[in-house]
């Protein structure tokens, strides 16, 4: 499994990501600011249940209607490199499912998947799903890793072999994983005696339907509070030439109106 350094560009992860289906760049976040989301969001999932299916995890708490609970992801759902991979990957985008990951002791693997199977697409298609994944604890094979299968965003028509075909996204705290939404993966089994903790950022292609509603999930007013790149992520967007407008008007005027 191949890391990038700190330095890498928009061109370093393309060429990962075209070749291997991921990409891991460390160093992203400062460790102090690592450690700030990992405090802020461990005490908001405080009272969130466990999940209610092996998917989500019976020993794993989830994070949804993230950007309506804490301001400290807005710097990282906006970065730059993520934003220039996305420019790329995408071109006209917005988040789909943002969700805090806590995964607990005892938490076994979860079943391999990839992002787009939401939608009724054939493979071969062009991308519409980009995923970043950060890590707020550092990820080790032992506390629950993201499973990935290297070359799988290629296949067409087979599921991996889990035995042989998947590699461990070992990372520290502050680093960023990209992978497409065609690659096959999964959230690993937690072995250890603490919980880890992650943030998966999902942006889609603009055009399609996002797994979570932010519109309604994140109140106008905190969204009218936000920069206007990620007002535009929360779903007030319109994909060219007019999808998503409102009242034959663009959705964020709506906004600056109150």
């Amino acid at each position: 499994m191949s890391t990038l350094t700190d330095t890498a560009t928009v061109e370093d992860v393309l060429a990962d990501l075209d070749r291997d289906g991921y990409s891991i760049v460390p160093g992203v976040l400062s460790g102090e600011e690592a450690e700030d989301i990992r405090k802020e969001l461990t005490t908001i999932a405080g009272p969130i249940p466990y999940g209610r299916n092996s998917f989500e995890g019976f020993h794993t708490q989830r994070i949804y209607a993230l950007f309506k609970k804490t301001r400290l992801m807005d710097g990282p759902a906006t970065h730059p490199l993520v934003l220039g991979v996305l420019d790329k990957v995408l071109g006209n985008y917005q988040l789909s499912a943002p969700t805090g990951i806590l995964i607990g002791p005892g938490e076994p693997a979860q079943v391999l998947h990839h992002d787009d199977g939401v939608y009724p697409l054939p493979r071969p298609h062009d991308e519409v799903v980009l995923t970043c994944m950060w890590p707020f604890d550092d990820f080790t094979e032992q506390n629950g890793a993201t499973r990935l299968v290297p070359g799988s965003h290629r296949w067409t028509d087979r599921r991996p072999d889990e035995n042989t075909e998947v590699t461990i996204a070992e990372m520290p705290a502050g680093s960023v994983l990209f992978y497409v939404g065609t690659l096959w993966h999964g959230g690993g089994a937690n072995q250890s005696d603490r919980p880890r903790l992650g943030v998966v950022l999902e942006y889609a292609a603009s055009w399609l339907r996002p797994q979570e509603n932010h519109v309604l999930g994140v109140p106008p007013d905190t969204v009218a509070a936000l920069p206007e790149r990620l007002q535009e992520l929360l779903g007030y967007n319109v994909y060219p030439p007019f999808l998503g407008y409102v009242d034959g008007r663009h959705p964020r005027r709506l906004l600056d109106n109150g």
